[in-house]
């Protein structure tokens, strides 16, 4: 747009130059001459000229009174992808995926080479005597330039007259007539990046992403916590993900990309609350075997346990946005062993209980980017969230998750199968119908059911409801309970001490105790139908 916003130019893959007016929105006029897309586009003051850079390595002078291009030049190799003129758009620099810098006097068709890069150029900036350079590598350099006389460059020497034909730039760099030597071999200031990332890959326990940035380095991610866990260094990125394969079956809760070169994760509800693990799993001390774990929760808390600290230290603040106090299950579940944020205001610590696998670093912090009922998208990192933030610019689901502990209801939380003994053995099924349990309960839970149908009259000792699965006969059954002898108190785990022995198999093949229904049904059944274990005594140890 020219500087008194009379005049807009775009384009695009249609390979044509636009001329709009931004006040009323209609389009002026458009202008052909470009064999390939247009990758960048230059008005003067005035909006009297305008410069185009295109796929087909040409730039091209506009005269928008005349409707029509009266200068070409064939100075690149290859696409041309970025442009800056001088303030009286007398001479342009140039760049793109020819690795290479110029600058052209555009009366009089001189063009020198200024510098080559490493890397395809992407924009440029010109500010009084520098040329500001980005390129698909993270870092940006700073290289000198005559902004205000530009012409003192081309005294020191190698120009050439750029030509008018796309084809002859080409050419002449194949014969090898025009070599050009740089006039700057290095950057006179660097601005030092951070490689991005350009591939990634969700690993199936759904809390681990491993990527792959620009400079061939392969790391390991943990997504709850936010932080590499493992740098792997220059790697085959399909040997390490064939490597950390686990035959795990978890239901994907986020979304993610890398399209700005960093880790992007998307939460949406309803659907970020479908993935479950047991707190054991994730390593948490004192926790029960049974007490089970909502990744997105945890994670949401982990987030905004610092806006959590901040919001309580308000004159007046509640525990809950409602004044409601967590209910007894809710609060019974955050007592079981965890870690403690500090937090320092500047008034005293206050601590914000958030589980060791869930801890965000305050030291590099993640942002947020979020809306609220009303206004648009704001971005802010979770360490300067400051407990003013509500409804207004937060989520209410994310709120009524952290504050209340409630969560939408989910489906597809139980995975219904049928239990019968092996064929050719010599025993009564154990069950008349189907049977229907959490996904994440484990193969020793059905092993503790067999043994309690088999040989019991009543449950070992420590069975829990909660790590139980029903009956799916008809609304009169009840919840069975699993079976535990409590040997997991002195660091065994119940089956490791069952007699007799039992083995659950699915399609013949015998399943680990610690694999869950929902990785039976990925990876052994494999069928839409309901699944079916079989299982059969092995004698006693």
């Amino acid at each position: 747009m020219n500087d008194n916003g009379t005049m807009l130019v775009s384009g695009g893959t249609e390979k044509v130059v636009r001329v709009w007016d931004p006040r009323t929105g209609s389009k002026n006029m458009k202008l052909r001459g470009h064999t390939d897309n247009i990758r960048a586009l230059l008005l003067d003051s005035t909006g009297r000229f305008c410069l185009s850079g295109s796929s087909d390595s040409m730039i091209r002078l506009w005269d928008l009174g005349q409707q029509r291009c009266v200068h070409s030049y064939a100075v690149h190799t290859d696409s041309v992808w970025a442009l800056a003129s001088t303030p009286s758009f007398s001479h342009v620099y140039s760049g793109g995926r020819d690795l290479s810098l110029y600058l052209t006097d555009l009366s009089t068709r001189e063009s020198l080479l200024l510098c080559t890069k490493e890397h395809p150029i992407l924009q440029l900036a010109l500010q009084d005597d520098s040329l500001w350079v980005a390129t698909t590598d993270s870092s940006v350099h700073r290289w000198p330039a005559e902004g205000r006389n530009p012409q003192k460059t081309f005294q020191k020497g190698g120009s050439f007259l750029a030509g008018n034909l796309s084809f002859s730039r080409a050419r002449a760099c194949l014969d090898g007539s025009t070599v050009q030597v740089p006039v700057y071999e290095e950057p006179s200031f660097t601005i030092p990046g951070i490689p991005g990332i350009v591939q990634h890959e969700i690993l199936n326990n759904r809390r681990q992403v491993l990527t792959k940035d620009a400079s061939g380095s392969v790391k390991l991610w943990e997504i709850t916590r936010g932080v590499v866990i493992e740098d792997y260094g220059k790697v085959s990125f399909e040997g390490k993900k064939e490597e950390l394969f686990e035959m795990v079956s978890i239901p994907a809760w986020f979304t993610m990309d890398t399209r700005l070169g960093s880790l992007s994760i998307h939460l949406d509800t309803p659907q970020c609350f479908s993935a479950e693990m047991y707190a054991v799993d994730l390593n948490i001390v004192g926790a029960s075997e049974d007490l089970k774990i909502n990744l997105a929760q945890e994670t949401l808390r982990g987030l905004l346990a610092h806006w959590v600290a901040r919001r309580k230290q308000r004159p007046g603040s509640q525990a809950s946005s409602n004044g409601d106090t967590p209910s007894g299950k809710d609060a019974s579940i955050r007592t079981v062993s965890h870690s403690r944020i500090e937090v320092d205001d500047g008034a005293g610590n206050h601590n914000a209980t958030v589980y060791p696998a869930f801890e965000f670093s305050t030291v590099s912090p993640p942002s947020i980017i979020t809306e609220g009922t009303y206004g648009g998208p704001w971005r802010k990192r979770i360490t300067d969230l400051d407990g003013t933030e509500d409804e207004k610019d937060l989520p209410w689901w994310c709120i009524d998750c952290v504050l209340n502990g409630r969560m939408p209801t989910r489906e597809n939380t139980k995975c219904s199968f049928y239990l019968h003994p092996c064929e050719g053995l010599a025993a009564q099924s154990l069950t008349q119908g189907k049977l229907s349990a959490p996904r994440i309960l484990r193969i020793h839970k059905v092993v503790n059911y067999v043994i309690e149908k088999l040989v019991l009259d009543k449950p070992f000792e420590g069975g829990s409801s909660d790590g139980g699965f029903g009956l799916g006969l008809g609304v009169g059954q009840g919840q069975l309970s699993s079976v535990a002898d409590g040997s997991f108190r002195s660091g065994m785990k119940s089956w490791q001490k069952i007699k007799p022995s039992i083995e659950i198999l699915c399609n013949n093949q015998v399943l680990s105790p610690e694999m869950s229904l929902a990785t039976v049904r990925a990876y052994v059944w494999k069928k839409p139908e309901d699944l079916i274990l079989n299982y059969r005594v092995m004698q006693t140890r």
